[in-house]
């Protein structure tokens, strides 16, 4: 009896320091290229003058949809859709992802003043497509709304 106790107690032990020695080695890693929260200045606080909404950073795009019409499978077609911060505070893209790993979106990573410009790169790479294809790229910034969606459009032949 006496040695299914002590057997008992020190399997308690052992269960005990593991859960605690787990706790201590857990951290939380950013990547050195994410955006700061710091760094965001969200104008739309109950400390702002005016209508927050006034005070937001604004997309406004040349276009938000490109056709590339027809290219052979294999190709790649390359479309950067120009924008400009219509605001009246830096705009932060937090990220762009895309509806296939068949298109690329490349972002600025660094805030766009108001007033300035800025190009999101998009790539499609059409090697083993055919046919129709629509691709979206979806860009999450500090815009309201927070998301916008471009396409790209076009026959694979």
């Amino acid at each position: 009896m006496r040695i299914r106790l002590r057997i008992g107690f020190l399997a308690m032990l052992f269960i005990l320091s593991a859960c605690q020695h787990g706790q201590e080695d857990v951290k939380s890693e950013v990547p050195d290229n994410a955006i700061k929260p710091e760094s965001i200045n969200n104008p739309a606080t109950a400390s702002s003058t005016g209508s927050a909404e006034d005070m937001l950073p604004v997309f406004k795009f040349e276009t938000e949809t490109y056709d590339f019409g027809s290219i052979k499978d294999g190709e790649s077609v390359t479309y950067d859709f120009k924008f400009t911060n219509s605001g009246k505070s830096d705009l932060l893209i937090s990220s762009a992802s895309a509806s296939c790993g068949c298109t690329v979106p490349d972002y600025p990573k660094e805030a766009i003043a108001p007033g300035k410009k800025g190009a999101i790169k998009v790539t499609f790479n059409s090697k083993g497509k055919t046919g129709m294809q629509h691709k979206t790229v979806t860009i999450i910034a500090n815009t309201v709304p927070n998301s916008k969606v471009l396409t790209i459009t076009g026959e694979v032949k």
